[in-house]
């Protein structure tokens, strides 16, 4: 028996293949979340930027203020920038970049202006897009803006703002362990694996459907506190999305708010954000701080063009500039080299941000299936992209990925 077609981000279009159309849609063309279909390729093509119809969410509110100003000054040269991918002889353009990594859309700043904006599929201006992990990068820079004003001591342990985590395997833990990375904790982040950590993290969540009989927690507070440790804290970075459950927790328990109220105030709407955002919820309402954060393109790029600018958007300093030179600066090389990340030499880990130590001091937000927010500061760009690559482990981008946004970044300060 012949097997399934293959699909590429042209046959796997959601608009082509009809997802959702109809009053209602047919069976055959109907995502259930149920099913949990709305976590699966390809109906994830159409579902990451429609999240809010499948799981709950908090507004992340921007205010009532004006949207701050974003100029344009649009170029038709840039998708014959030329990049060679990671481990193939042959270049590849920055347009043909898109399609390899199933881009939903993309916008490129340079020097504040958009010169790239695209979208694809059923994805546009106005979509709001699931980030998954860049919305770790956002909640790290929370907690750094609370260590600047000295409300939240990194060198204390997570027992000290969280005790209902003090016989968890974060009880001895540091904040600053949590902010980088460097626990040691019994979980793992396969995202190949249902029995994983990352899969029984998503069933208390509710991102996935609960088996029949499924007798677990069903919240992320109950969740986290029957995590239990494993090996020395500080020893190597480790990636778990349920460090930033913990950070998230930290900033919501000090700020005595929401998550997402405390994004709202302190981040959507000093940057003058066009649009509100969506952060997913579990049942008991407490956000998902690792990867529930749904904004419009344009936005994440304004974050991104505030932290290229050490904080300052919008004529104001929104984000302390220390807090941006503590991120910026990363974490220990040594550390990050032991999780052994080929694609990622030289590169660490710090306050929830991916910093490369470049040539051009690029660092990074970055999600899986291809979420980005990617600094170059040397380049004077800011990349933003929305992606829902058929693969969630971004080693499965990065080839076709991080050489082109060094390329365009080489590109555009040649050209300036």
């Amino acid at each position: 028996m012949a097997g399934k077609p293959i699909l590429d981000a042209v046959t796997s279009d959601p608009a082509v293949m009809g997802w959702m159309k109809g009053a209602p849609p047919p069976p055959e063309l109907a995502i259930d979340p149920a099913q949990g279909n709305h976590m699966r390729f390809p109906y994830t093509r159409w579902s990451f930027s429609h999240m809010r119809e499948f799981l709950p969410t908090q507004l992340v509110s921007r205010g009532e203020g004006p949207a701050s100003p974003l100029p344009r000054a649009l170029r038709d040269d840039l998708d014959a920038v030329t990049f060679r991918p990671a481990g193939v002889g042959d270049p590849m353009r920055w347009d043909a970049g898109l399609l390899a990594n199933f881009t939903d859309g993309v916008v490129i700043l340079h020097k504040g202006a958009i010169v790239q904006e695209r979208y694809f599929g059923v994805t546009g201006p106005l979509s709001r897009h699931i980030a998954f992990s860049v919305t770790k990068s956002f909640v790290g820079t929370l907690a750094e803006m609370l260590i600047d004003e000295g409300r939240l001591d990194e060198t204390a342990p997570v027992s000290a703002y969280v005790p209902e985590l003090a016989d968890s395997g974060y009880g001895n833990a540091t904040v600053r362990h949590v902010m980088d990375m460097t626990t040691g904790i019994d979980y793992s982040e396969d995202y190949t694996d249902p029995r994983s950590g990352i899969g029984a993290f998503s069933l208390a969540l509710g991102l996935t459907p609960r088996p029949s009989g499924y007798n677990g927690p069903t919240s992320l507070y109950r969740y986290l506190p029957d995590l239990r440790g494993e090996g020395s804290h500080g020893a190597a970075f480790t990636y778990r999305t349920v460090n930033t459950e913990v950070l998230g927790w930290i900033v919501a328990r000090i700020e005595g708010q929401r998550i997402a109220d405390v994004l709202s105030r302190r981040i959507w709407q000093p940057l003058g954000m066009e649009c509100d955002a969506d952060l997913l919820t579990d049942s008991a309402g407490t956000g998902f701080t690792g990867g529930g954060l749904n904004p419009v393109l344009r936005d994440m790029a304004r974050f991104g063009e505030a932290m290229r600018m050490g904080g300052r958007y919008n004529g104001a300093q929104v984000i302390p500039a220390g807090v941006v030179d503590s991120i910026t600066r990363g974490g220990k090389p040594e550390d990050f080299a032991r999780a052994n990340y080929p694609q990622l030499p030289g590169w660490s880990y710090r306050s929830q941000w991916w910093v490369t130590h470049n040539a051009h001091g690029a660092f990074t937000a970055r999600g899986i299936h291809g979420q980005t927010i990617y600094v170059d500061p040397l380049a004077e760009m800011v990349i933003a992209r929305f992606a829902s690559h058929p693969v969630a482990a971004n080693s499965a981008l990065d080839g076709a990925s991080l050489p082109a946004y060094h390329a365009m970044g080489e590109y555009l300060r040649s050209a300036s």
